[in-house]
């Protein structure tokens, strides 16, 4: 799945992003959705993914490794959230 962050989310819609960011960006969403073990994951959890990938891009961070974590550690946190979709939605 792309990143392209100005898709629905007017926080980001004029960030640009160097390509060395975008592939540590894109690496750090396969990672992410790979620890997930995403099969099929409900759209929004995966967009929720990107858009806290972008937000810690967004404020500097360029690491593969600790994008993933930025991203996996607001999903852990906020479950409740998560967990409110249907469960055939997940």
């Amino acid at each position: 799945m792309p990143i392209n962050p100005s898709i629905d989310n007017p926080s980001t819609e004029h960030h640009v992003f160097e390509p060395e960011a975008t592939a540590a960006m894109g690496e750090a969403f396969e990672a992410a959705c790979h620890q997930l073990h995403d099969a099929g994951k409900a759209e929004v959890v995966r967009k929720l993914l990107a858009e806290r990938i972008i937000a810690a891009a967004s404020r500097g961070e360029l690491d593969p490794g600790r994008l993933r974590t930025a991203a996996l550690s607001w999903i852990v946190s906020h479950t409740t959230f998560v967990r409110s979709f249907a469960p055939s939605k997940l």
